[in-house]
């Protein structure tokens, strides 16, 4: 006979409750994983699109310039990293001075920006503009000091300059090199200068250690007083090495130089007289005036340049002691003093010649 099957009992229901509470609290926690999963995702998009726009702004074109094909920012000598970039950002250079910071920061540049005056093309990335002040690409401007001026004209050259700062004192006649020279902004007068004058030493050192053997003068003060007189003695640089030899001869056999230029920095301390010298000039006693002293004056009576240096320590052989203006900015040498009275007449007919054939002034 078969038994009746036992009725199942019930879970109380407490239990009951407790697994439902389970089933939910799972469902509650795939829902909540699924969020959060959802949320990293968001996060994740939302820092690839910043990364992505700082890349683009990083490498991407930059600001047009205002004006013209540049944008010009001065970078302050001892400027910050945080004060490069706001000048960088309030110049119109970069759009973001926070990621200019941080650009130089992962590149390794903050510790290498070079201050000074930038031209940076309309449109540059960051990253270039990041570059150009890394590697200190600055604008450069020119100082030209032209060969035979004295060093009270080079002075007032340097205090010329716009873009250079400070005071600079006169240097000693013939201690600057004439040359055009690269400066930047902002540079110091006085730095300027100095770099002219190690550039005249340097070419000095040089020249007078392969120096001809037996020059009349003994020290390199003396070679660049000589070279100052060549220097101003004519403007053509053909001459220069004949004008040069010149006066070495007449050095050699005790003869006094003769020269107008020493006479008129006697009187001008180098500045054009504007006229032509006096008799009463001529034969006054200074220690400028070659016409009554023997040898060289006591100092250069200009900054010669390096092809006048050149000249008097390296002299081509000649014979000729005497020279005269040939009237189209040249000379007329000559060996014996009975040519150079020749020479000499013969300038003084183109002068007369010149004097009658000038078209009246105003006044006449």
């Amino acid at each position: 006979m078969s038994k009746a099957p036992r009725p199942q009992k019930k879970a109380p229901a407490s239990k009951r409750a407790s697994g439902a509470r389970k089933r939910e609290t799972a469902t509650l926690g795939r829902r909540l994983a699924a969020m959060a999963g959802g949320g990293l995702v968001v996060a994740a998009v939302a820092a690839l699109v910043v990364a992505g726009g700082a890349v683009w702004v990083y490498g991407g074109p930059g600001p047009k310039a205002k004006n013209g094909e540049y944008t010009s920012v001065v970078l302050r000598r001892g400027a910050s990293v945080s004060e490069i970039a706001g000048a960088l950002e309030a110049g119109g250079a970069i759009r973001s001075s926070s990621l200019f910071l941080t650009a130089s920061q992962i590149t390794g540049a903050a510790r290498r920006l070079k201050a000074g005056e930038y031209e940076f093309p309309t449109g540059a990335s960051l990253s270039t503009v990041l570059a150009m002040v890394r590697d200190g690409k600055v604008v450069r401007h020119q100082v030209t000091v032209p060969e035979g001026v004295t060093s009270e004209m080079v002075v007032e050259i340097l205090q010329r300059s716009d873009v250079l700062v400070g005071d600079v004192p006169t240097p000693p006649e013939g201690a600057v090199l004439p040359e055009t020279y690269q400066v930047e902004r902002g540079e110091e007068r006085a730095a300027v200068l100095q770099r002219m004058m190690d550039d005249r030493d340097k070419v000095l050192n040089a020249l007078w250690a392969d120096r001809e053997q037996g020059l009349p003068f003994q020290t390199k003060d003396e070679a660049v007083t000589l070279a100052s007189i060549v220097e101003k003695e004519t403007g053509l640089a053909s001459e220069r090495p004949r004008v040069a030899a010149l006066f070495i001869n007449r050095l050699r056999i005790g003869m006094r130089l003769d020269t107008d230029p020493t006479v008129i920095y006697g009187i001008t301390r180098g500045r054009p007289l504007g006229r032509g010298l006096r008799r009463s000039e001529l034969d006054t006693v200074t220690p400028y005036n070659t016409y009554k002293i023997p040898g060289l004056p006591p100092t250069p009576i200009a900054n010669p340049g390096r092809a006048a240096l050149a000249a008097v320590m390296n002299p081509p052989k000649t014979d000729e002691l005497y020279f005269v203006a040939d009237g189209t900015g040249g000379h007329v040498f000559a060996k014996t003093y009975e040519e150079h009275e020749r020479n000499v007449a013969q300038w003084r007919k183109i002068e007369r010649q010149a004097k009658t054939t000038a078209p009246p002034s105003a006044g006449d």
